[in-house]
């Protein structure tokens, strides 16, 4: 593995998972891994699980981390090649980024979408130019487009539960994406990337997946994530016998950026998850409580959703470990 910004990076989800749930039951097997290695943290945006989890992730492993805040702590960069930079960007990552490749030996970035123009944002212009240019290892803390730490967190998590909860031999685990009210318009990144990493799960015995996607007309994502899944509208029937319901919102894709329904009859409730087959409730956190997901579920015992931020922690190790071996 040479790179981690999507599934599509991974050899085999499997065995990233069950690498991520070894370093989960022994954290320090490989701490002389990364030994005299360093790992750059790079945000474009603010973080705090996914700044945190890699901090200690990397720290398991032997290395030293180095944490950046670009434009808080440093130049604000330009991306655009051949830009004339007579405005209020002072570097241009043709500079900056060979130079933290020469820092570093794996640099971890974290950028976050405008929301403003969907051909900019889903170019990634800002991850791939630090790919371009850098000459070292990128992970991906986030892009304009997905989330791939979080999402390897999640099938990791689904994987750990069904087997402490294993349901009968030869049935597809159920896993239901179900979009979530919010009080702004919010990227579609982790909605895009959960969907992309379930749909290339073969489920935790190789059985396969039963992958549900459901939100109010006008909410489709990019079908070259979602493709795959069955979408519905109709978010009841969406949750019917689900064993997993992923909570996210997400803004408009097709007219992008945008929020048209806001509707609180599409928050998660105890009446909803009665529907399911007692499902496990998942969720990337932060979490607008009584907007997005009722108190309720968030401290019922249905919610895997501290157990979840848990997990960042082994996940990022698999990852870091796969790319200094």
């Amino acid at each position: 593995m040479k790179q981690f910004i999507s599934v599509q990076d991974v050899p085999s989800v499997k065995e990233m998972v069950e690498q991520a749930l070894a370093y989960k039951a022994n954290p320090f097997q490989d701490k002389q891994l990364g030994a005299n290695k360093r790992i750059g943290l790079l945000f474009l945006n603010p973080s705090m699980r996914t700044r945190l989890s890699t901090q200690v992730a990397a720290a398991n492993l032997g290395m030293e981390a180095i944490v950046f805040n670009v434009g808080g702590e440093g130049w604000k960069l330009e991306f655009e090649d051949e830009a004339i930079m007579s405005g209020d960007t002072v570097e241009h990552v043709k500079d900056a980024a060979p130079i933290m490749g020469k820092y570093f030996d794996i640099l971890a970035i974290r950028t976050f979408p405008s929301l403003q123009n969907k051909a900019d944002d889903y170019s990634e212009l800002y991850i791939n130019q630090f790919i371009k240019y850098a000459g070292i290892p990128i992970v991906s803390l986030e892009s304009a487009t997905l989330h791939p730490l979080q999402s390897l967190t999640d099938i990791a998590t689904m994987t750990e539960s069904l087997r402490k909860n294993p349901l009968p031999a030869g049935r597809k685990p159920k896993v239901v994406l179900t979009w979530a009210p919010h009080v702004k318009p919010l990227p579609q990144c982790v909605a895009n990337s959960f969907a992309q990493w379930v749909n290339a799960w073969d489920g935790p015995n190789g059985e396969g997946v039963d992958f549900v996607i459901t939100h109010p007309e006008d909410y489709e994502l990019d079908e070259q994530f979602t493709n795959g899944a069955t979408i519905t509208h109709n978010q009841d029937e969406a949750l019917k016998d689900a064993d997993f319901v992923y909570v996210k919102n997400w803004s408009t894709y097709n007219d992008y950026g945008k929020i048209y329904c806001n509707d609180p009859a599409w928050m998660l409730n105890n009446e909803k998850l009665a529907l399911t087959n007692h499902a496990k409730v998942m969720h990337c956190l932060p979490v607008r409580r009584n907007v997005e997901l009722s108190d309720e579920i968030l401290d019922g015992p249905n919610s895997l959703v501290t157990e979840e931020a848990g997990n960042r922690v082994w996940a990022a190790q698999a990852v870091l470990a796969a790319l200094l071996k």
